[in-house]
């Protein structure tokens, strides 16, 4: 497998988020610095109100930060205004959400397609490059089919090949196995280590430790901080071994 080189895609520096004012201020973020290289394959875990969605919101370039500083390859991104935020974010992150939010009317393919909306290409480059993603998800023989002729397990795939289809830096995904049963959870996780690359990180927001466990590097997140970063060679027990003795489960509910 692909392991995390030295070129850093993604930097976060100091970064706080605050929302409300005085005696309703609510710190979600308070000074977390993070660095995400090429290679990464990497879980961000912690309890409910620990700040994983307010950090996934700023990896994805969807929110800035109250302070601290937040770069995507060099490029400042808090110096951007919002038409230039929007075009990095979609050149440089694919998202993947727990619900799938697929355009009802349009076939995988369209669903895939969208994303290749405004940028230059022609109908028929749009169609290659959305087929070929479908095929890399397993799905190449649905991709004529709708969202309701298909389970969730092949929703979430063609999500999945939405993210994909503009070859992102990184693919940020959201508790993207939440709405699955056991097999079509295993079989994303499954498409999800194939998407291991040394050009790309790909990183999962998730409460369910057996996925964190399966990652080469986790995050933990407790009080809008990051009170450990490890990689699966420094960990002396199992995540799921050590929540349990905090009075914790399998999942961080």
């Amino acid at each position: 497998m692909p392991t995390a080189t030295d070129t850093r895609l993604f930097a976060l520096t100091d970064v706080a988020r605050v929302y409300g004012e005085g005696a309703a201020e609510v710190r979600a973020l308070d000074g977390v610095s993070l660095e995400i290289s090429a290679g990464d394959y990497m879980a961000i875990i912690g309890p409910s109100g620990s700040g994983k969605s307010t950090l996934l919101g700023l990896l994805g370039c969807l929110d800035l930060p109250t302070q601290g500083s937040i770069e995507v390859s060099g490029t400042e991104v808090t110096d951007l205004d919002d038409a230039a935020r929007s075009a990095l974010r979609g050149d440089s992150i694919g998202f993947v959400f727990q619900q799938f939010h697929l355009i009802p009317h349009l076939t995988a393919l369209g669903n895939v397609a969208t994303a290749l909306l405004y940028r230059g290409l022609t109908k028929s480059e749009r169609h290659d490059k959305a087929l070929h993603a479908l095929e890399r998800v397993g799905l190449g023989e649905r991709h004529d089919h709708r969202p309701v002729q298909m389970s969730g397990g092949e929703q979430q795939r063609v999500a999945l090949a939405r993210a994909i289809v503009t070859d992102p830096l990184m693919v940020l995904a959201d508790e993207p196995t939440g709405a699955l049963d056991t097999k079509n959870a295993a079989m994303v996780m499954e498409i999800f280590e194939n998407l291991q690359a040394e050009s790309r990180a790909v990183v999962i927001v998730t409460h369910d430790l057996e996925i964190a466990e399966r990652m080469d590097r986790v995050v933990s997140m407790r009080d809008g901080k990051i009170i450990a970063d490890e990689r699966r060679d420094q960990r002396d027990t199992a995540l799921a071994d050590r929540f349990w003795e905090a009075g914790g489960g399998s999942k961080l509910e």
